[in-house]
């Protein structure tokens, strides 16, 4: 493997992953040994999946509250009426209402991670779609970002509630965790993804569903997951 951009302590950390799927709890072991940067580095993890990316009833997508949250919170906006903005803002939002919020962002204002939106409001929304789509921020049924609990939905986002969507290879990734978690901790919290998306298998999927697993951090080398 070429690694002309990469730093001597990527190179090093490289030579110490283990080149063979590792136990989950082995696996998280090995990665935290690869935490010699100087902040606190986000750990993620990729499944590849035997799934067909274009069609349809094979996209695998949604949202999901860990056990033990991501150690960071997400600025979370919402698009209700009137009656729900109070209880919104109350929930964590750091914009809340309608036609205004709408124009802000048409504008130009992206400080947001999530959009949450009412069903009662969605038609107003619609128009972002070209604008907040390709950042994958437009509030969706599919992942939980437009519900009639809008609070509740501010509050679950705004804690670490993370979203997934395949991408195009059939890879879904999402962050599960800090370098600085407890090994059980993040275990459980990466088992917890892995069950999810398992559980998503479609249907129509043909083979062989998941095929790799890996977890890595932000700066380090993956290391495979040993696939049940």
């Amino acid at each position: 493997m070429k690694f002309r951009s990469r730093s001597k302590r990527y190179k090093g950390e490289f030579e110490k992953a283990s080149q063979e799927a590792l136990s989950l709890a082995d696996a998280v072991k090995k990665v935290r040994t690869f935490g010699s940067t100087k902040f606190d580095q986000s750990v993620e993890c990729v499944m590849h999946l035997g799934i067909d990316p274009k069609q349809a009833d094979q996209m695998i997508r949604g949202a999901l509250s860990l056990p033990h949250g991501i150690g960071k919170s997400r600025k979370v906006i919402a698009f209700c009426e009137d009656s729900d903005v109070a209880g919104a803002k109350e929930a964590g939002a750091v914009e809340a209402g309608c036609e205004e919020l709408v124009e802000k962002i048409q504008g130009g204002w992206m400080d947001f991670d999530v959009a949450i939106a009412s069903p009662k409001v969605m038609g107003k929304v619609g128009k972002l779609g070209r604008v907040l789509g390709p950042q994958g921020k437009m509030p969706s049924p599919k992942n939980g970002t437009v519900t009639a609990e809008v609070a509740q939905a501010v509050k679950d986002f705004a804690a670490g509630k993370v979203e997934f969507r395949n991408d195009s290879g059939g890879n879904v990734h999402a962050v599960v965790g800090k370098m600085s978690f407890d090994e059980s901790k993040l275990a459980e919290n990466i088992e917890t993804f892995i069950s999810h998306i398992k559980k998503m298998k479609p249907s129509t999927a043909k083979g062989t569903y998941v095929k790799k697993v890996c977890i890595s951090a932000a700066m380090s080398p993956s290391i495979m997951v040993e696939v049940s």
